[in-house]
């Protein structure tokens, strides 16, 4: 999963270019994540990037469901202590970020489809968050039975660690958004996840 930030990218217009060149690179999921920015300017962001993963890959808003819906997203994704969403009567993904196995507990009891855990490693996005380490991983996904996705820190050396001790995949921001090349470094990513889903036999799509 990408998840956005447009001040990285340079410019929203920058941003989806990058997510294009992402997706083709064999990112799966997207999630457009721009707090800062007001519903009424999220909005056309989010048609455009419904655009440019539509048949390609999951579009995920972290926002209001107002906007995700009418946007045509996928799904939405919720903080920590997010109250739960009401499910929309079509196919809709609703996820969660969680900082402890106690989160991930609660997020699998209100029937959550993905959690997102960390920061495992230090990362740039939350300088001031002491990272979980590769035992939040662990203990969350062997809590739940829906996928867990490791976050904080995450580069294409660090993919084969968080899916040996149970993550199902990978969600990032600077190592595509930073790169020169966004599609080809989600497109390193994408083969180490690969070759770490084969070894361990567990797969996230």
């Amino acid at each position: 999963m990408l998840i956005t930030d447009r001040r990285i990218a340079g410019s929203a217009g920058a941003l989806v270019d990058a997510v294009a060149e992402a997706v083709e690179g064999g990112v799966t999921a997207v999630q457009l994540r721009e707090k800062d920015l007001p519903p009424e300017e999220l909005l056309p962001l989010a048609r455009l990037l419904r655009a440019v993963t539509r048949n390609q890959a999951a579009f995920i808003l972290n926002g209001p469901l107002e906007v995700a819906l009418a946007a045509e997203a996928d799904g939405v994704h919720l903080p920590e202590n997010a109250v739960m969403v009401e499910r929309p009567q079509r196919p809709f993904l609703i996820g969660r970020s969680v900082h402890s196995l106690e989160a991930a507990e609660r997020a699998r009891a209100e029937r959550s489809d993905y959690l997102i855990a960390g920061p495992i490693f230090e990362t740039a996005s939350h300088p001031d968050a002491t990272p979980a380490g590769l035992g939040l991983i662990a203990s969350t996904a062997g809590a739940v039975a829906v996928p867990v996705l490791a976050v904080g820190g995450i580069t294409d050396r660090r993919v084969r660690d968080v899916v040996r001790v149970g993550a199902s995949g990978v969600a990032v921001i600077s190592s595509i958004l930073s790169a020169q090349s966004p599609g080809r470094a989600a497109q390193a990513l994408r083969t180490e996840l690969d070759e770490a889903w084969t070894a361990t036999g567990r797969r996230c799509d």
